[in-house]
């Protein structure tokens, strides 16, 4: 059966204080929203419709899918007003899922078992016991243990408020009950809105069945509406990232000084230091040690390869087995290092690739360059790879010796086994094994006195 998904994404959430729409505030470098999204697609046969109000131009832009019915609540009436504006995008006969944008981190495994629970006569409700449930709708049960309804923290009794078992606006339930009940939601309450959760004793009324699950975890279900609920749900996907990473062989120095923002697969005998950052796509090969408050985005790192301290990798990025990096390099898009290559401190390089075991230990950029195997760049050397509108290219030969503080000018060549002396500026191409020396002659003036001050000056 058909699973018509409905995530609500159409608050304000000014209590975040920012003009972005509270749904594409990030988590672990993704928007809440994609996250929800993430997971609802996992379900079989899903259709989703997202209700959007404010921002909802930036939010469809920004999540922009084809495969996602995109429904505008122009009003903000409330949950049950929310979920009237897509009924007209439901399937027939279909089950229909209800999520919630700001509520990312609901798991797979969860939303599956939630759904089968549904049937003609059944509505399944996702419930959590919390110590402290101040702001959530309470679940009311009559003698028998059987749900009735769901009443809101302002409109509940003193009895009702000291009910733990809340609700989490998570429910499944027939597209047909939904369309019978919804149109009957009153805004008899102090908000003066239509609220989902009466639904619940609508449909009781109706001969339903409310069935009870409740998450693995409470966090699956912790919504969020100020930046201090955003940090503490995003400490506990990466403490559980963490975990798993460390269950798969990876050692981390600290756990709670980790962050991954985006993909990251890992061998065997890795060890990550503190403050590290992982972003975008990255995989890391077996025995690769990082250092302290290392970036890397979008990286394909190799087996063996060392990260020193401060570096920054900015994909994509290709690392071979052995290389070397660091400390405070940066590898920016297009580089490729190849077996056992060596970048040193304050290095750049872009669009480059470097041999196997070439060395560019200190102080240098190399860009838009093809450097052969076993080249040395001595430090504070440059290629001058752009002309104020094109970008040139620089060759330079296996064995190549590249002496400190050199120009190369592209485009150029330098041929295998050429020498390059110190100071050199380069502008033209260098034949194989041969010395190019390109520097202004030097003046020596013996016995020669510096300027001095005169006097009362």
């Amino acid at each position: 059966m058909a699973v018509d998904i409905i995530v609500l994404a159409a608050g304000q959430g000014t209590r975040m204080g920012s003009s972005l729409p509270k749904v594409l505030h990030p988590l672990a470098g993704r928007p809440l929203l994609g996250h929800v999204l993430t997971t609802a697609r996992t379900l079989p046969d899903a259709n989703l419709i997202v209700v959007t109000g404010a921002g909802g131009e930036t939010v469809r832009k920004r999540l922009a899918n084809p495969h996602i019915h995109w429904v505008e609540q122009t009003e903000q009436l409330g949950t049950g007003h929310a979920v009237l504006q897509a009924l007209p995008a439901l399937s027939a006969d279909s089950v229909v899922l209800i999520l919630y944008g700001d509520v990312p981190l609901i798991a797979s495994a969860t939303l599956k078992a939630l759904v089968a629970q549904v049937n003609a006569k059944t509505i399944a409700l996702l419930t959590v016991e919390l110590g402290e449930p101040t702001g959530y709708g309470r679940i009311v049960r009559d003698a028998a243990g059987e749900v009735v309804g769901i009443v809101e923290q302002k409109d509940a009794t003193v009895e009702q408020l000291a009910i733990t078992e809340v609700n989490t606006g998570v429910l499944a339930l027939g597209g047909d009950c939904l369309r019978r009940c919804l149109p009957a939601i009153g805004n008899d309450n102090r908000q003066r809105e239509y609220y989902l959760t009466d639904i619940i004793a609508l449909a009781r009324q109706q001969g339903h069945n409310i069935k009870t699950l409740q998450p693995m975890a409470a966090e699956e279900v912790q919504g969020v509406n100020t930046r201090a609920q955003l940090a503490v749900l995003e400490r506990y996907y990466q403490r559980r990232l963490a975990a798993q990473l460390m269950d798969a062989g990876v050692s981390l120095a600290d756990p709670d000084r980790f962050d991954c923002r985006g993909q990251l697969s890992a061998g065997r005998d890795v060890q990550i230091d503190v403050n590290c950052v992982f972003e975008g796509q990255v995989t890391l090969g077996d025995n690769v040690r990082i250092g302290p408050n290392a970036v890397i985005r979008d990286a394909d790192i190799g087996n063996g390869v060392v990260i020193k301290a401060h570096s920054v990798i900015e994909g994509p990025v290709r690392i071979e087995d052995g290389a070397e990096v660091g400390p405070f390099a940066r590898l920016r898009q297009g580089t490729h290092l190849g077996e056992g290559a060596k970048i040193g401190n304050f290095v750049e390089t872009k669009q480059a690739h470097v041999g196997p075991g070439s060395k560019i230990n200190h102080l240098s950029y190399v860009g838009d360059a093809e450097l052969g195997a076993g080249v040395n760049i001595g430090a504070g050397t440059i290629t001058c790879n752009y002309d104020g509108v094109n970008k040139h290219k620089t060759v330079i030969g296996d064995g190549a010796f590249i002496g400190s503080n050199t120009s190369l000018v592209a485009p150029v060549v330098v041929g295998g086994g050429a020498t390059v002396g110190a100071g050199s500026t380069i502008t033209h191409d260098v034949s194989e094994g041969s010395l190019a020396v390109a520097r202004g002659k030097q003046r020596t003036v013996d016995n020669w006195s510096r300027p001095r001050r005169k006097d009362g000056e």
